[in-house]
């Protein structure tokens, strides 16, 4: 099992994030300028900054320039920065993961030395997945077959020379306003359906006929068929179009038709992370209200003193300590899958589990927190509705909400879905 004992390298991560966070993210983050409008963009300059420190690269392995950071390492530090603010952390933690499965795992040595050098020189490229996840959505069809096929993928034609043409769209990716380079779903066998048939290009950003959209505005969109969009996401992201955009041979990432995100390590090791950065938003929140009640007389005594104020923030204490730990043993477990050959620990999805469970109780510890302040938490220049609207952001998104539930069930009941015909 996990050893409760920090590193002295684990420790140092902590301490500068928590030291940078205090200094540089929380006065631009909670300034009341900021928290009074809806729209709130990326804060690029702390972005920049984050990426000086090696944070970009953290999870990169050494010999690639990186720091190596493990799955557990990862989630100390994007808790930290998640408790600065969740939309830096979201970017960051997004390239950092990306980074090291495409660098370390996927590419070809060839590859490699094309686009390392250009990541690891310059602090503002980052990275995008363009294309499905397999994980994604799979809920709401329990004991039906699971249909794995998005059905919106671009679709990519192998021309004589080899090369690849790309057409199609992806309405949504992660990361696109500021990533250098996109990993592509493509579809390159129309025969096949689901994961099959599926291959993954690499596309730098100033490919011919690669267009990002601009990002989704917080509120006021309008789709064609005149639905106002409201921004359900963290970070930054946009739609992605291309239209006869041609990629060398050799961009080709692992095997033509076989997709190589389709497996579950990835999300093993992914979700733990994300899960850290709402188990951030979920700490900031309790910190907030913490303070609050220290210094809020009522009574003649402080509020922390009176029962209600503290039953509701021992039950966030308590809330924060075990979202900790099953974060903590999820990213380890991903990191020493022996310790599940060897029935040390047990082979149902913790990782799901962790984030499921972190999502509803950080809604619950950012509403709690919201109590403390009384009616002062509906101010739109206070953090508290910010806090809250964040965590419903994570309650509710694909893979938080109660649909992914049903694949730990199946894992419990030993039952695998079929794909759909």
């Amino acid at each position: 099992m996990y050893d409760l004992h920090l590193t002295a390298e684990q420790l140092e991560f902590r301490d500068t994030l928590r030291d940078f966070v205090e200094r540089e993210v929380r006065p631009a983050t909670l300034h009341p300028d900021r928290l009074e409008p809806f729209e709130k963009p990326l804060l690029t300059d702390i972005l920049v900054q984050a990426s000086q420190m090696g944070l970009r690269a953290l999870a990169l392995s050494e010999e690639a320039g990186g720091a190596g950071a493990d799955g557990l390492t990862s989630c100390i530090v994007l808790e930290e920065l998640a408790a600065g603010d969740v939309d830096v952390a979201v970017a960051l933690g997004q390239t950092a993961a990306l980074g090291h499965t495409l660098f370390d795992q996927l590419m070809t040595p060839a590859q490699r030395s094309r686009f390392l050098p250009e990541f690891m020189s310059d602090d503002n490229y980052h990275l995008a997945f363009a294309g499905h996840d397999p994980e994604a959505g799979i809920g709401w069809s329990y004991h039906r077959p699971l249909d794995v096929d998005s059905g919106v993928e671009p679709v990519a034609k192998k021309q004589s020379n080899g090369d690849w043409v790309i057409n199609g769209t992806v309405s949504f990716v992660a990361n696109a306003p500021i990533a250098k380079l996109f990993a592509v779903q493509v579809r390159t066998d129309s025969k096949k359906t689901g994961m099959n048939g599926l291959s993954t290009l690499l596309v730098p950003r100033d490919a011919p006929g690669l267009t990002v959209r601009d990002p989704m505005k917080a509120v006021g969109e309008t789709r064609p068929d005149g639905e106002q969009v409201i921004r359900w996401h963290h970070g930054t992201g946009a739609g992605v179009e291309f239209k006869d955009c041609r990629v060398p041979a050799d961009h080709l990432l692992g095997t033509e038709g076989q997709c190589p995100f389709a497996g579950g390590a990835q999300a093993a090791r992914n979700v733990p992370q994300l899960a850290a950065i709402n188990l951030g938003l979920g700490r900031a929140a309790y910190d907030t209200a913490v303070d609050y009640a220290k210094m809020r007389r009522q009574g003649a005594r402080y509020i922390i003193g009176h029962q209600a104020i503290g039953i509701r923030i021992a039950d966030c204490a308590i809330k924060l300590e075990i979202a900790r730990n099953m974060i903590w043993k999820a990213a380890w477990i991903a990191d020493h899958p022996e310790a599940v050959a060897d029935r040390s620990v047990s082979d149902l999805p913790l990782h799901t589990m962790a984030r499921v469970f972190t999502a509803a109780a950080v809604h619950e510890i950012t509403l709690d927190a919201a109590e403390c302040f009384g009616a002062m938490a509906v101010m739109r220049d206070m953090p508290l509705q910010k806090y809250v609207h964040d965590g419903m952001v994570f309650l509710h998104s694909e893979t938080g909400d109660n649909a992914a539930k049903l694949p730990i069930a199946e894992a419990v009941a030993g039952y695998e879905r079929p794909l759909a015909a």
